[in-house]
């Protein structure tokens, strides 16, 4: 398939995505906050700057974007035609560097959990999502990895 773009739009349409505070992260934070759970957003002292953090549960949550991360079992990590080669040293360096910072959590006590783009996408899988989240935070292991318990 050939890119709709020329490679000056894509640029700027690439530089307009936001890397913190998505709306993903404003869902997911909102219905927490709405089962009584207080957190931290973007807590930048800890490895790989967790999206949503409980200092209480010592539990950290990232909420990955199936594209950005390489969530290759979903529909919407599907690499563009063009500049491919670009894009999978891209997406491939950050999945690396998503479990090299996992690592660093965990060996320093941190439990941590990731919640793909996927699972939040109608209010029935948001609903359950929310609800392992809950159930983890309170009293998970040390790694929880949605929607692959879904």
């Amino acid at each position: 398939m050939v890119d709709f773009m020329s490679p000056q739009q894509r640029s700027r349409a690439m530089s307009h995505v936001r890397s913190n505070n998505t709306r993903i992260e404003q869902l997911v934070g909102t219905r927490l906050h709405k089962r009584g759970l207080r957190y931290k957003k973007c807590v930048l002292v800890l490895p790989g700057r967790p999206d949503i953090v409980f200092p209480k549960y010592k539990a950290a949550i990232f909420i990955h974007g199936c594209f950005w991360h390489g969530h290759f079992a979903c529909k919407r990590s599907h690499l563009p035609e063009s500049n491919r080669n670009f894009w999978e040293k891209k997406i491939s360096a950050t999945a690396k560097r998503d479990g090299e910072k996992i690592v660093q959590l965990r060996n320093n006590g941190w439990r941590v959990a990731i919640v793909w783009q996927c699972c939040l996408s109608n209010n029935d899988s948001i609903t359950n999502t929310i609800d392992i989240l809950v159930e983890w935070i309170m009293h998970g292991n040390d790694r929880l990895e949605i929607p692959e318990f879904l």
